[in-house]
């Protein structure tokens, strides 16, 4: 069993956040951050058995900016 899974959060283009597990076939979205991290859960139950869970999830924010020279 993995103590900890880690997903890679974006702000979506359209508006909202995405969600990706790294390691594991897991992606979720949602309108708000705070949205999303229920979704992250949610996600979570329906991928492991309970037994199987990871019992930490890190989200690791990825921000892209692009500055114009």
């Amino acid at each position: 069993m993995e103590k900890e899974i880690i997903f890679l959060v974006e702000e979506a283009p359209e508006g909202g956040y995405t969600a990706r597990a790294l390691g594991h076939n897991i992606f979720t979205e949602a309108d708000s951050f705070a949205e999303l991290k229920k979704m992250v859960q949610d996600a979570m139950q329906c991928h492991f058995e309970a037994e199987e869970m990871p019992r930490l999830i890190r989200l690791h924010m990825v921000k892209d900016e692009v500055i114009a020279v």
